[in-house]
């Protein structure tokens, strides 16, 4: 029955089971161990031949509630709960890799993906290989015999490049590799990867799907055969799970989210078009514009552009870090998703871990800015905005 609701719908009842005492809201499980009735019972219990909670780390009523209601929004079997979308990206990551083995990459995701891909996982004998995904050519092209995985976000982390998932699947899919998609920017709610093919897709549970800045966690979707894996083999010894607080935090949120995802995009578009005239912007990198290379998936593969603008200023850095100083409703913080407007500067910010020529190859220019469009009055935002331009010269 719940997988015929619409997603809105199953954000708020999705996943929820009858509470023993009646509870509407779910409970919140703040208990790191659980007690058995007898000593064959917690034996049974390790040797998986009884079903029931042994320890948090393992598995949290709270925290299976959020991994079944994110499992049936993304249209999954299974998900996991992670304690930040770093830790979601690397146990995926790391589910399906070993020494020797080689994986391709998109050139251009998330400052600490990058470190990860390229400082950390080399130093385990993992190859990557980074490639621009909107050349598909490419991508296959880089598959070597000891490639086990292909991974990407989309839309790209910061000026919004958007990759075509039919078309990455399908190579993965002739190649034997798993696909992974980072959904953060999106949400189930906007773009579904694996309805398109994609094996599994990694957020971080931080931004739009808590909405509101008080928590660090990741989520990651997919067949119950990868998440039994992951769940298995990565969380259970490497520990990187989800705390039942922050689940139970992420839980409230969802209940919100397709009314707060309509305000982001909505503000996020009018603010678009908005900088796109504007004589002292130079480009502006918004999928809901014409002018952006994927506003073509718009109603394909994304339901609506999201709720981030990302844009290149006429100038410099002193003429971006000034522009960004002069503004006061917008934050100066990273992250995204929040009820609040932040604003930052990628090359300094979160991508300050590439280097000088890794940033001119992924289009991270110095007077390239981002920003989160909250949920405040639009035209107070434009204001803001407005006297940040003549303040900030």
């Amino acid at each position: 029955m719940q997988k015929k609701w619409d997603l809105a719908t199953l954000a708020i009842h999705g996943g929820h089971k009858k509470e023993q005492f009646g509870a509407l809201v779910t409970p919140l499980y703040q208990s790191a161990t659980f007690v058995f009735d007898n000593a064959q019972q917690g034996g049974a219990r390790f040797a998986g031949e009884e079903p029931g909670y042994i320890y948090t780390r393992l598995g949290n009523p709270t925290t299976d509630e959020l991994e079944r209601k994110m499992a049936l929004l993304e249209g999954a079997e299974s998900a996991a709960a992670c304690a930040s979308g770093m830790a979601a990206v690397s146990a995926a990551l790391m589910t399906h890799l070993k020494a020797g083995d080689h994986l391709v990459a998109s050139n251009v995701v998330y400052g600490c993906t990058f470190a990860l891909l390229n400082t950390q996982l080399t130093r385990f004998g993992i190859d990557v290989s980074f490639v621009d995904f909107t050349d598909t050519l490419a991508v296959e092209a880089a598959v070597q015999p000891n490639t086990k995985l292909v991974f990407c976000e989309t839309p790209v982390n910061p000026h919004l490049e958007v990759y075509d998932l039919r078309a990455i699947a399908d190579i993965a899919k002739r190649n034997g590799l798993v696909s992974i998609v980072d959904n953060t920017f999106m949400t189930p709610l906007l773009q579904q990867p694996l309805s398109m093919g994609i094996d599994m897709v990694v957020h971080s549970a931080t931004k739009y799907l808590n909405g509101h800045g008080d928590v660090i966690a990741g989520i990651v979707c997919g067949s119950k055969e990868h998440i039994d894996g992951l769940k298995h083999d990565i969380l259970k010894d490497f520990g990187g799970v989800m705390s039942p607080h922050d689940a139970w935090l992420i839980l409230r949120g969802l209940k919100t989210l397709d009314v707060r995802l309509t305000r982001h995009c909505d503000s996020a578009e009018i603010i678009a078009n908005f900088l796109e005239n504007h004589p002292q912007i130079s480009q502006v990198f918004y999928p809901g514009l014409k002018s952006h290379q994927g506003h073509v998936y718009l109603g394909k593969q994304m339901k609506r552009a999201g709720g981030v603008v990302a844009f290149e200023l006429n100038g410099d850095m002193k003429t971006a870090i000034n522009f960004v100083n002069a503004l006061s409703l917008f934050t100066i913080a990273v992250s995204l998703g929040d009820a609040e407007s932040l604003v930052q500067h990628p090359a300094s910010m979160t991508h300050s871990a590439y280097s000088p020529e890794a940033k001119e190859e992924a289009g991270i220019t110095d007077n390239l800015l981002r920003i989160s469009v909250g949920l405040e009055n639009v035209e107070d935002l434009i204001a803001d905005i407005e006297q940040a331009f003549i303040k900030g010269n």
